[in-house]
């Protein structure tokens, strides 16, 4: 298996960061294919109750994700700057540390996740006719809560020492096992939502093995040594730091979508459904420089690490200017074929639930540059030992998106078009914040790159 190991502290700028992140931006795609997958052959072969359970038990599993997504990229964070400054004994402890510490909190995610999960319908509204549905897909969606830790854990760890190919491989042969797992279970053995959900564990099992035995065989200098198993107050508390106030940022970010969610709910299965639809769409749409600001973020702690400040400065002017041309192109694309994207998940014949969805993209779709440099303000910052700021800026942008969406849907001659309204809203004020602070923390900054260029 070819593989490409970059060392983002070193040649050109915008080069490095594009080779090291198109491999992230496709196996962010590819990741969004699980529910993909689910929805389009639950939507076009099971029925539209289907497909508005599997689209809001996607909201629900990516904001459980987003808990363990968030400890990784903390993680990855210090794992990045070690690299940095080449201290690979240090690396593998925290290595260790981190993996115990985040594997204690996926056990007990996972079982408040089962025992929560009726009380957890209750509170999204879910429609009587989605209700057993969206269980019985939720169920079995849980048994893969594991996996999916320990896959983006361990590729986490490799995108930080400079690997963002080998996680790309695994990825795409997890998600080619899952489309044949859910023609096959749903198709041929009528297993309806239930299958689809069977063919989303089995498939996420099969990457998080792999990405293990090879991590443990391919790259030795990973491979923690017997001296390097222990718990010391220092690392432990580093650990927790980043990767609490990442998991903190991640889960707000997602517990706020998850509140729309509930109130988009209330609207009725029509616009449940279109919404499910739409943001699949809008997941594609913009996961790309979600991945570019992580990808940007590695760029960043490694330098931080190497005590580089000029070329952190050159690769913010760079990543600035490439997140907003590729926000726009993406902008302008989505709002021509808003349409023709809907049909992908609805058949022809539900109007209005196309007509909802491409409105919802529209509006929404215009304003990807703004989310953009949202993305690199939180990359960024947790990258300068300031994840904290990252914390508050998801607060800030998801905070109006939330209170806006109640305040605007309640008005009768708004509706349903103030939720999709306050999105950008949240974006542009958070990114306004976001950029000042940044004037205004420079030196500081400065004080803390030589604090980590020496610890």
């Amino acid at each position: 298996m070819s593989q490409q190991h970059l060392n983002l502290t070193q040649g050109g700028i915008t080069g490095t960061l594009l080779r090291f992140t198109l491999p992230m931006m496709a196996g962010a795609l590819l990741q969004q294919c699980y529910n993909i997958a689910d929805t389009l052959i639950v939507g076009q072969f099971v029925g539209p109750e289907a497909l508005a359970a599997v689209g809001s038990a996607y909201t629900l599993m990516v904001f459980l994700c987003s808990i363990l997504l968030g400890l990784s990229l903390g993680s990855s964070t210090v794992f990045s700057q070690q690299y940095g400054r080449g201290s690979l004994s240090a690396l593998r402890h925290s290595t260790w540390v981190s993996f115990v510490l985040i594997l204690a909190i996926t056990v007990v995610l996972n079982v408040a996740a089962f025992l929560a999960l009726d009380p957890i319908l209750r509170f999204l509204q879910v429609p009587a006719e989605v209700y057993p549905l969206m269980r019985d897909y939720l169920w079995i969606i849980f048994w893969g809560i594991l996996f999916t830790f320990i896959y983006n854990f361990y590729a986490a760890l490799l995108r930080a020492v400079g690997d963002s190919v080998t996680p790309l491989w695994f990825l795409s042969l997890s998600v080619v096992l899952n489309i044949g797992l859910d023609l096959f279970f749903i198709l041929s053995l009528d297993w309806g939502i239930e299958g689809a959900a069977a063919a989303t564990v089995i498939a996420q099992g099969a990457a998080a093995l792999g990405i293990v035995i090879y991590t443990y065989r391919k790259r030795p200098e990973l491979k923690i040594r017997r001296n390097e198993i222990y718990l010391d107050r220092a690392t432990l508390k580093e650990i927790t730091e980043f990767s609490t106030l990442t998991c903190v940022q991640q889960s707000v970010m997602n517990l706020g979508i998850l509140m729309v969610q509930g109130l988009v709910n209330s609207f009725g299965t029509v616009v449940m459904a279109a919404f499910a639809a739409a943001v699949k769409i809008d997941a594609f749409a913009y996961m790309p420089v979600q991945e570019f600001g992580n990808a940007f973020s590695t760029f960043v702690a490694q330098n931080f690490g190497a005590r580089k400040r000029q070329r952190i400065r050159r690769g913010i002017r760079q990543a600035l200017l490439i997140t907003c041309l590729f926000s726009l192109a993406v902008s302008l694309l989505i709002f021509l074929f808003a349409e023709p994207l809907m049909l992908i998940f609805v058949k022809p014949d539900e109007v209005e639930i196309l007509r909802i969805g491409a409105q919802y993209l529209r509006i929404e779709g215009a304003f990807y540059a703004l989310i953009g440099i949202l993305f690199l303000l939180y990359g960024y910052y947790r990258s300068v030992r300031m994840p904290g700021m990252s914390v508050i800026l998801t607060v800030l942008s998801l905070g109006t998106r939330v209170v806006l969406s109640y305040a605007l849907a309640s008005l009768p001659a708004v509706g349903v078009t103030g939720i999709w309204w306050s999105i950008p809203i949240g974006w542009f004020i958070a990114d306004l914040v976001g950029i000042v602070y940044y004037k205004l923390s420079a030196a500081r900054v400065g004080r803390l790159m030589d604090q980590g260029g020496t610890a």
